[in-house]
């Protein structure tokens, strides 16, 4: 496997696609992977993921009206009402499961902008990659 691989997989982790890429740092990691580039290679994956998830929240909010579009205007309403309420640094939460791509969907129909939104996406998603390549690493040595 290489650092590519778990960029890729890390980028379709972040998306509405269900993805797990903690298995392949972990994989990686225990075969003597370089902890930073894993780091590197993850977090800037998945903070590119969830870019892609704001692009789509910005761009796509306009077909809404049409069968095939991923929410409902009840559920739409709902989460645009919570974004409201916790605000922008709700997106250091956008690496928790199930929340966090809807967070980053959101973000982008709210029209985050895109310099505080990847700042604040890195820093929670690299601070979990963080935190899984600690405790891989104390399982394996």
């Amino acid at each position: 496997m290489t650092y590519l691989s778990l960029f890729i997989s890390s980028f379709i982790a972040a998306t509405l696609l269900p993805f797990y890429s903690e298995v392949i740092l972990s994989v990686m990691l225990a075969n003597g992977a370089e902890p930073l580039w894993l780091w590197l290679s993850a977090t800037c994956g998945n903070t590119l993921g969830s870019l892609l998830n704001w692009a789509l929240g910005r761009y796509l909010l306009h077909f809404q009206h049409k069968k095939w579009f991923p929410f409902k205007a009840g559920s739409l309403e709902k989460a645009q009402n919570s974004f409201n309420k916790y605000g922008l640094w709700s997106l250091l939460f956008a690496w928790l499961p199930i929340v966090g791509d809807p967070i980053t969907f959101v973000a982008g129909i709210m029209k985050v902008r895109m310099l505080p939104f990847i700042t604040l996406v890195f820093i929670g998603k690299g601070i979990r990659y963080g935190v899984v390549i600690s405790l891989t690493n104390s399982v394996i040595t």
